[in-house]
């Protein structure tokens, strides 16, 4: 599933193709998303200028003068930016064509993403109830610590939780623990002032360096420009069952925390 790291590229990636350009059309070829596409959304977008692209959460919202498109990628979806001419693949359910010739096309095999016209001049209720952002002052040492201090859950659903936190998905943070030392099953409230403020600074660390890598194109995801993230040739717990341990090189062990499986070393991670 595409986490902030995807996200963020994509945000990135199709910003300087739409900022300050209006929409032409938008074709949408399957309407059937995780909820279904607004009919009228190309009447809503046609002539409407793009003043910024940003990101909330794993949502991308395109921002119009009054009202956003918000975009969520589901399981395995994918934006890109294309020329006029490129040929329309199965998947490719949703086209916001604009007025420099460019496409913004989504496209997404299972059709768990959504695009939503938020026309309600404040904050949707999708968005309302999420976490702070990761990579955000906001989430610091102290903000977690207190989170964590009485709560019995087992860290790494915590930190997934996008209640406490938004966009810490499975790959990250399994490569956060690793990376500090924390055991994924160990409780939120029995780890030290030192160890939660290591695993924020962790926690950002590997986002930061996900986003620079163009994250991880571990089945579907894609950037803008068509191109696959590289950060999954770093990971060193994350899909790496049963294989050496790059610190000990003892066996990584897997278990099962929130329905997600969990690689984790259980000799340098306590």
């Amino acid at each position: 599933m595409p986490e902030v790291p995807e996200v963020e590229t994509s945000c990135r990636g199709i910003e300087p193709h739409c900022v300050n350009t209006s929409i032409v059309k938008v074709d949408v070829r399957q309407p059937k998303l995780r909820w279904p596409v607004d009919s009228q959304l190309s009447k809503k977008l046609r002539k409407k200028t793009v003043t910024a692209v940003t990101r909330r959460g794993k949502y991308l919202q395109l921002q119009f003068e009054s009202f956003e498109l918000m975009i969520h990628l589901g399981m395995s979806g994918s934006l890109r930016i294309v020329n006029e001419n490129v040929e329309v693949c199965k998947h490719d359910h949703v086209d916001i064509v604009l007025s420099n010739k460019k496409i913004i096309r989504y496209n997404d095999p299972r059709r768990f993403g959504s695009i939503i016209l938020n026309e309600q001049g404040r904050e949707h209720p999708l968005l309302a109830k999420l976490g702070v952002e990761p990579l955000d002052d906001e989430f610091d040492g102290e903000y977690l610590l207190q989170t964590c201090k009485n709560r019995k859950t087992a860290i790494k659903p915590l930190i997934m939780n996008s209640h406490v936190v938004v966009g810490v998905g499975n790959i990250y943070a399994q490569e956060a623990l690793f990376q500090c030392g924390i055991d994924p099953r160990r409780e939120a409230n029995r780890i030290s002032r030192a160890r939660i403020y290591n695993l924020v600074d962790a926690i950002k660390q590997i986002l930061t360096e996900a986003i620079k890598a163009g994250g991880s194109s571990l089945k579907d995801f894609t950037a803008a420009d068509g191109k696959p993230g590289y950060f999954q040739h770093t990971h060193r717990v994350y899909g790496r069952i049963g294989e050496p341990c790059v610190k000990c090189q003892r066996a990584l062990r897997q278990v099962v925390l929130g329905q997600r499986s969990t690689v984790y070393c259980g000799y340098c991670q306590k």
